[in-house]
């Protein structure tokens, strides 16, 4: 009956990950399990606590049964709302504030790990490590420079683990990623420009490659668990097409398009620590490598030769996060999950803060609880609210050449983020 179910579920999942996706710090997604919200993340790559283990270490899978399944569903709703303090619409003459570009996502997870042998173990993940979505109203102030950005991935991480030693265990992944891009600005490009009305370019782009992870987890005494895992950049070459619609769509026309996009490399390192039969504390320091997107070129690949149609200029920095996190056994059943965390954004400055990221360093407080339901099954709760300081925007990128203003967006950004989410995890 069990194998019946699992069988059901991970086709479904798979599926699921269609949804919308939304960001964390810059546009990664930490929610790759619902299991870890309570503790804001501390501890990933050493708690190995069910199937998951496999995205954030998979040297944990050495710590689960011999068959373990582990579903998840996190929901997130970010909130951008804009304030205008001097925006310039340049030629485009547009209006508004564009209300809340934040909106609510879904983000379903499928984990499995199975001991070939007593030390040898293999396991599946399905996940999206990446993802964004920002959408304004139509027209607003900011038109020019986005009206929405929607980064999507998919991630297929089959996965290794080998127990080394009872203290040391090793494992290793290949992650087989898919990535779907749409970006849609008002048009603005000629000196008919006031006349464009809600003239749209969209570019719908998308690829598929690889990447690795590998991670190590020493058990250092009964008490004391250290994980360190990495994962690595992947490069993609997004194709498809820039289409332009509304009443001067020809302006734009129907044209291929292609962008490279270098998504970064992260690195953790974690420990738990149990003080006793009651309390264990975790904690995580990881390091996402964000430089690897300096800017984004949209070229036009239609005709004789490749043309640059955009540039968004990010900057991006490489980042650090810190996570703290306690769990506290209420009794055999039931254990009480805490967590505070500090994530950096990849965003160096007001200059280079684009509408379509209106990121900023976060502060993340979590609770959760996990319940045994029987000696196999449990069932994780988790609730984070992500506090985000006032993200100031002073993004130029007005021109005296028609074809190349998107305006100058100057204002501040109101923005928060809760997460909620369940993990089912069971082991037969």
């Amino acid at each position: 009956m069990k194998m019946k179910t699992i069988a059901r579920l991970i086709p479904l999942l798979a599926l699921g990950l269609a949804g919308g996706n939304a960001s964390a710090a810059g546009f990664q997604l930490l929610e790759q399990n619902a299991s870890g919200i309570g503790n804001a993340y501390a501890g990933s790559a050493a708690v190995a606590e069910n199937a998951s283990t496999i995205f954030y270490n998979p040297a944990g899978m050495t710590q689960l049964k011999d068959r373990e399944i582990s579903v998840g569903m996190s929901i997130v709703r970010p909130t951008f709302k804009f304030d205008n303090r001097g925006t310039s619409s340049g030629t485009l003459s547009s209006t508004g504030e564009g209300n809340d570009a934040g909106s609510w996502a879904f983000l379903p997870n499928a984990y499995m790990s199975w001991a070939l042998t007593k030390d040898f173990y293999v396991g599946l993940g399905l996940g999206a490590p990446f993802g964004l979505v920002t959408e304004y109203d139509n027209p607003w102030v900011g038109g020019a420079q986005a009206l929405k950005f929607d980064i999507k991935t998919y991630n297929i991480n089959p996965s290794i683990a080998y127990r080394v030693s009872e203290k040391v265990s090793l494992g290793a992944g290949v992650s087989l990623q898919h990535m779907e891009v749409e970006y849609a600005r008002l048009v603005s490009g000629s000196s008919l420009a006031p006349a464009l009305g809600r003239t749209t370019a969209t570019l719908s782009a998308q690829d598929s490659s690889i990447g690795w992870n590998v991670g190590a987890l020493f058990t250092l005494s009964q008490t004391t668990k250290v994980g360190v895992s990495y994962r690595s950049k992947i490069k993609h070459e997004l194709k498809g097409d820039l289409k332009g619609a509304g009443p001067a769509a020809g302006l734009v026309g129907n044209n291929s398009a292609s962008a490279d996009v270098e998504l970064p490399d992260t690195f953790i390192m974690s420990v738990t620590q149990n003080l006793n039969d009651k309390w264990e504390m975790l904690g995580d320091i990881s390091w996402t490598g964000w430089s690897s997107i300096p800017q984004v070129n949209i070229m036009r690949t239609s005709g004789a030769s490749p043309s640059q149609v955009q540039q968004l200029d990010t900057q991006f920095r490489d980042t650090w996060r810190y996570a703290l996190g306690a769990n506290y056994r209420l009794n055999e059943a039931v254990k009480l999950k805490f967590g505070i965390a500090y994530d950096q954004t990849p965003v160096p400055g007001d200059q280079h803060r684009l509408v379509s990221l209106p990121d900023s360093n976060r502060t993340w407080l979590s609770t959760g609880a996990q319940i045994k339901l029987d000696k196999g099954s449990l069932v994780d709760l988790g609730v984070a609210y992500l506090h985000v300081p006032e993200s100031h925007i002073d993004n130029n990128q007005s021109s005296t050449n028609p074809a190349l203003d998107r305006g100058y967006v100057k204002g501040v950004y109101d923005a928060r983020v809760w997460i909620m989410g369940a993990q089912y995890s069971m082991a037969f």
